[in-house]
């Protein structure tokens, strides 16, 4: 197969698969596809939830397909459409369940799908967040089972990890360098070639499947616990009476200083990866130790916070039980709609048992979304509050009018974010 020749099919049309279909359909024939029927109806007007996808060349993709037909974007949620297409990314979301480990279901579903419906010669990529070995030792045999192909033999398969920044508008799909990798040296260089057709950062091309999922593991794990690292400063500082982005901007000013700072870990990458990366570990026989106890501390802020917060009110007299708090933001990181694995959850479940009646205000969250996913009811209007907790720098809270939200002045008001004056605030990490 040569790369012109390639029809591509994209498998979840999320906040990783959406932004991809739309830069792949401005050069080829590429079908996005998805289960959610209301995803596929929103999309082919034109619109996107997730407000990840420049909408114009949303359009523009769109266009070129009604217009051509050899090239442009298509969308759909009839299995049978794939079946003219001869190379398949996997951007289903890779999740964590309730005891921390990885739930492949999603991904071993679409492997099964697509294991019903590929060909000889078929490419499938994956680029949902994995432990190293996953794309061979768990998708593959699916691919293998439902299709009755050999892998490497009559179908191939490649892993190019995903590096979507949710909300970030500068560092967009094709300004950031891509990972690629295929399951042989043909399939590596064809995957390679296919997605330095759009990349203008250019790509890196990985010696095997494994050390590209390892790559994308270990970037998340990296930060996750550099972040863990000053969040327990901010415990001991706290204790100390000192405040921690003061001895954070101090000691920036040497230049190998790394400059991260305290606050909520969450989100579908930094939050769920190094458990991956942990659950293989373990099954390997290695218990990793400095991975863990970094997801420990930083899985503990919410409710180091919300037991701050508390003390702070008792300090000013104010009653507990009955008191009226307001969390504002409700996603995992600013500008964005998307909530998964908020922690701002730990905050609010933990007020709830102090006896606290809690409001969450969040712009951009969708509220249905919100009351399904964690069983909170965001308020469209805030009223007057006896403790006001900012744990989401979304632009609309930087110049926010905290006086209109005090119930009065001994209001606490708690900055996670570090981003508020600070005459008018009582704490912040």
């Amino acid at each position: 197969m040569n790369v012109e020749n390639s029809k591509i099919a994209i498998i979840g049309l999320g906040y990783v698969g959406l932004p991809l279909a739309i830069e792949f359909g401005k050069k080829y024939k590429v079908l996005g596809f998805d289960i959610n029927q209301a995803r596929i109806d929103e999309l082919k007007l034109g619109k996107d939830r997730t407000n990840e996808a420049n909408l114009e060349g949303l359009q523009f993709a769109m266009d070129l397909a009604s217009e051509s037909g050899k090239v442009g974007l298509k969308f759909s949620s009839n299995i049978d459409e794939l079946k003219s297409y001869n190379v398949f990314i996997v951007t289903v979301p890779t999740p964590i369940d309730q005891f921390k480990a990885p739930d492949l279901t999603p991904l071993l579903n679409a492997s099964e799908m697509l294991g019903r419906l590929i060909k000889k010669d078929d490419i499938v990529i994956y680029e949902s967040t994995v432990y190293p070995g996953c794309t061979e030792e768990d998708c593959v045999p699916v691919l293998e089972k439902y299709s009755g192909l050999k892998f490497n033999q009559d179908f191939y398969c490649g892993y190019s990890p995903e590096r979507i920044n949710p909300g970030d508008k500068v560092n967009t799909l094709t300004k950031i360098k891509k990972v690629t990798s295929g399951s042989t040296p043909g399939i590596s260089e064809l995957v390679d070639q296919l997605y330095k057709s759009i990349i203008t950062a250019g790509t890196h091309k990985a010696p095997s499947l494994k050390v590209a999922e390892a790559s994308k593991a270990i970037e998340n794990a990296q930060r996750d616990v550099n972040i863990s690292f000053v969040n327990e400063l901010a415990l001991i500082f706290d204790r100390m009476g000192i405040d921690t982005n003061d001895v954070l901007e101090a000691a920036g000013t040497k230049w190998n200083f790394l400059k991260y700072k305290p606050g909520l870990v969450g989100g579908h990458c930094i939050g769920v990866d190094p458990y991956y990366l942990a659950h293989k570990a373990e099954s390997l026989g290695y218990q990793p130790q400095v991975i863990l106890s970094g997801r420990r501390v930083n899985d503990n802020m919410g409710v180091f916070v919300a037991y701050k917060v508390v003390k702070l009110m008792i300090q000013k007299g104010i009653t507990i039980k009955g008191a009226k708090a307001l969390v504002l933001g409700a996603t995992f990181k600013e500008n964005c709609p998307d909530i998964r694995n908020s922690k701002v959850v730990d905050i609010y479940n933990e007020l709830i048992q102090f006896g606290l009646n809690v409001d969450v205000y969040d712009p951009y969250a969708d509220t249905k979304e919100v009351s399904l996913e964690y069983g909170i009811s965001l308020v469209a209007n805030p009223i007057k509050y006896d403790a006001i907790i900012l744990a989401v720098s979304h632009e609309e809270f930087i110049h926010i009018n905290l006086n209109e939200l005090k119930n009065s002045d001994n209001c606490v008001v708690f900055d996670i974010k570090a981003i508020l004056d600070r005459n008018q605030i009582d704490g912040r990490l």
